[in-house]
């Protein structure tokens, strides 16, 4: 009993720590499919560090590997860091940098390829609309900071945690 309370305590803050997170699927509606304009899709995307990027197309037919711009430009693995093939592929964006993403199975020269820049949160930023939009004075900025989940979040959890463990025989 005392391992599932300290499990839900643990999923439980996993849970907020990624509750502001936006999740990028890439060409909405029109999945990761060739000849698709991923570039006008990506023009139109604001990713921060946090958010993930995700991926839907046909298990099988397609795939999502991560290489650097020559990769990208070229159509090649050059320097792939990464690759998936699940067909409902979660990226997290841990890095304030350019990704490069291309489809490894031929149709890469079809547009199945996405480039996009992740941006470092913006100082006293939280992880909802008031960072995506601007909006707020900033005393209610600075209290949306002050709220948003973190290191504490988690300190209070694994105290929750240690705390049932020790009370439950």
């Amino acid at each position: 009993m005392a391992c599932l309370l300290l499990l839900f305590a643990v999923l439980a803050g996993f849970v907020v720590s990624l509750a502001g997170a936006t999740d990028h699927i890439v060409g909405a509606n029109h999945g990761w499919n060739p000849n698709i304009d991923y570039s006008l899709w990506s023009g139109n995307q604001t990713f921060y560090v946090g958010d993930l990027i995700s991926f839907r197309y046909q298990k099988g037919t397609h795939n999502v590997f991560e290489v650097n711009q020559t990769g990208y430009d070229n159509c090649t693995m050059a320097g792939v860091t990464g690759n998936w093939t699940s067909g409902k592929d979660f990226i997290p964006l841990n890095d304030s940098r350019r990704y490069y993403f291309i489809c490894g199975n031929g149709f890469c020269q079809a547009g199945m390829k996405v480039a996009i820049t992740v941006h470092p949160l913006p100082h006293n930023a939280t992880r909802d609309s008031d960072r995506r939009h601007g909006g707020g004075d900033a005393a209610a900025q600075e209290a949306a900071a002050a709220a948003m989940p973190g290191a504490a979040v988690w300190m209070a959890v694994l105290a929750v945690a240690a705390s049932a463990v020790a009370i439950l025989p």
